[in-house]
């Protein structure tokens, strides 16, 4: 007699070793053969970092390629993933496929010269598609710029001595002495941007983007004090212009500033970003009727408990009463 109940596979990638579906795809061959009779079904997750956008093309998004800057300057063939017409429909830009660390040439770490300017161009081609509604899922960035590339994309302009406009990366941007803002994407105003975050950093300070997560991106502690400093120097600017100051907002942080930009001057709001990717996968669907959920990801970790893809997923089991198990390559919980 089989126990009635199919079994929901949740899992997000093994980084560096498998893909999510192939995750979905060992799991479910090892419970095949140990209950040749079970009823799987499965869904990618992710939160908001790498696998973002294979999640939303998995859940019946449609692809639209784009090429843009990588994050330092190499083209990079990404895509955003579009559901519904323009109009009502829905556009997801995820950061790390278009210029975040695996994006980087030969994995070469670039602290001070990597760039989210290309993040900026998805979402400009996004934009002038007609798509008013844009998610961006800004985890695994490469870059501490603040944001300063991904808007130049969408038309700001930041300027040095002589009004001369600054390379990419953050740091250039110690060179820093003024911001334009009016030519900024017309379409900008009437969009609704959310940002999908796992993260809570301010911009600056001891918690900051170039604090916390500049050393992840190689920057020694020099490099840190100098990007510091410069961030503080872009906000200090960008919010004498948009009057409302978001440097300490939980979630300015992420991305190296990236969220900082969203919010200050895209209006975004934050959403952990496992909640809005089960939300977009259509979870509480797949959900239903299940006697268990197993999810996973390659390191179970303190990390993993701060919003990562398991947390997440074992959450949102939970309010609907469901068991869960994880798979992990090592778990340090």
């Amino acid at each position: 007699m089989t126990t009635p109940g199919h079994v929901l596979i949740a899992c997000d990638k093994f980084k560096g070793s498998l893909t999510a579906r192939e995750v979905i795809e060992h799991i479910a061959a090892g419970l095949r053969d140990g209950m040749p009779d079970v009823q799987v079904r499965s869904i990618i997750v992710a939160d908001g970092g790498d696998g973002t956008l294979e999640a939303a093309l998995a859940a019946g998004f449609e692809r639209m390629p784009v090429r843009c800057a990588g994050p330092t300057g190499v083209p990079v063939d990404t895509a955003y993933a579009a559901s519904g017409d323009p109009v009502t429909g829905l556009a997801l830009v995820e950061m790390a496929d278009a210029c975040g660390l695996i994006r980087l040439p030969e994995g070469r770490l670039n602290a001070l010269g990597a760039s989210s300017r290309g993040v900026g161009e998805v979402i400009a081609a996004a934009l002038d598609a007609g798509y008013r509604r844009v998610v961006l899922g800004i985890g695994g960035s490469a870059s501490t710029d603040a944001g300063a590339g991904m808007l130049v994309a969408l038309g700001a302009r930041f300027l040095g001595p002589g009004a001369v406009d600054l390379p990419d990366g953050g740091g250039a941007l110690a060179q820093l002495e003024s911001v334009d803002l009016s030519g900024l994407h017309p379409a900008i105003e009437q969009t609704t941007f959310t940002v999908a975050c796992d993260v809570d950093n301010p911009l600056l300070g001891e918690r900051g983007a170039a604090a916390i997560f500049g050393p992840q991106k190689g920057a020694a502690p020099e490099d840190v004090r100098l990007l510091d400093g410069a961030l503080a120097r872009v906000a200090d600017l960008v919010s004498a212009q948009t009057g409302r100051p978001m440097a300490g907002a939980a979630g300015a942080g992420a991305a190296g500033g990236v969220g900082w930009a969203a919010l200050e001057v895209l209006g975004a709001t934050m959403r952990p970003g496992i909640e809005l990717v089960l939300e977009l996968s259509r979870f509480a669907e797949a959900v239903d009727g299940a006697r268990l959920v197993i999810t996973g990801e390659g390191s179970l970790d303190l990390q993993t408990l701060l919003g990562k893809t398991p947390a997440g997923v074992a959450k949102a089991a939970r309010a609907h009463g469901i068991p869960v198990v994880a798979v992990c390559g090592r778990s340090l919980l």
